[in-house]
């Protein structure tokens, strides 16, 4: 069983069995063997309906390896689940790992499913969220170099982050979200003498989103805030760039860990890892993350069933 942080996520009094659209990545990866293998485990057919989009047939001949053919397979699995969920045929999407490198060879435009989600939907703030019963950390920036952070790191993308984060939190149990914001720089930047970028963008917005009623604190230095709230202190942490918030999560949850798009029309998850070529085909990858991921979609559309009903 997944478990909320803070509690389980309420269950509907008359039973309700999402469809939950399983979408099976990069065929030359692990995607179709974790994906087949959560579709089939007995958990999951416990609290949903199961349905698979995307095709194994190249698997063969490009296993291991990225190319053009494999890129597109697993954009055209990922588009046309998000078109059955905005319509309503299915409930939610749970999406297996994809190759960035792929998706460019195939000339897509996005650098990931977030950003592909968002254009799809027409959702104009999107945020990844990595969700797991030891800690909970939402990213403020996600695919772009480190040299690139302080730039796009602005007030208003971190009051997003904080608002979205905030907002959808008590959909996974966490009725009043205890959130903390950690600092760019080291020391969380010792009062400006190891940059400016607490004083300058995080502290002004941290004090605006407290005005606004959201319990947030910060920033705080990266190297403690992690720890802290993996034992309790905060319910989630908004990290400023991608392997800042990844580093903790995957140390502390690997294979349990779910990856949540929030701002979406739609319920996404995603697993925590890639596409693992090395042991494609090998029939030995490790299906945990999946599971987690379909059943947490499948979790939140009941949830979300839940509430349509009582309004």
């Amino acid at each position: 069983m997944f478990y909320s942080k803070a509690s389980t996520l309420t269950q509907p009094k008359v039973p309700f069995r999402p469809r939950i659209g399983i979408t099976l990545g990069d065929p030359a990866g692990i995607g179709p063997e974790v994906g087949r293998k959560a579709a089939s485990c007995q958990e999951i057919l416990q609290v949903c309906e199961p349905v698979l989009y995307g095709s194994e047939d190249i698997v063969n001949e490009f296993v291991g390896r990225e190319s053009a053919e494999a890129g597109m397979s697993s954009y055209t699995a990922v588009e046309k689940a998000v078109r059955d969920a905005l319509d309503g045929t299915i409930d939610g999407i749970a999406t297996a790992p994809i190759s960035k490198s792929a998706w460019a060879l195939a000339g897509l435009p996005w650098r990931g499913h977030t950003e592909c989600l968002a254009a799809l939907t027409g959702a104009t703030e999107v945020r990844m969220l990595f969700y797991s019963s030891r800690l909970i950390v939402a990213l403020s920036t996600v695919h772009i170099s480190l040299a690139d952070v302080s730039k796009m790191l602005t007030k208003e993308c971190l009051k997003v982050t904080i608002e979205l984060t905030h907002k959808e939190l008590p959909h996974f149990g966490i009725e009043q979200p205890r959130l903390v914001v950690s600092g760019l720089n080291p020391h969380a930047g010792e009062d400006g003498l190891m940059g400016d970028e607490e004083q300058r963008v995080i502290t002004p917005v941290v004090r605006d989103c407290q005005r606004l009623g959201i319990d947030v604190s910060g920033p705080i230095s990266g190297d403690t805030v992690f720890q802290r709230a993996a034992a309790g202190e905060f319910d989630a942490v908004i990290a400023c760039y991608h392997d800042q918030g990844l580093i903790p999560v995957k140390l502390l949850a690997f294979g349990k860990a779910v990856n949540v798009t929030l701002g979406l029309p739609i319920i996404r998850t995603s697993v925590d890892h890639g596409t693992a070529f090395d042991i494609a085909g090998e029939g030995r990858a490790d299906p945990s993350s999946m599971i987690a991921a379909v059943h947490l979609a499948a979790q939140l559309a009941t949830e979300r069933a839940a509430a349509l009903r009582v309004d």
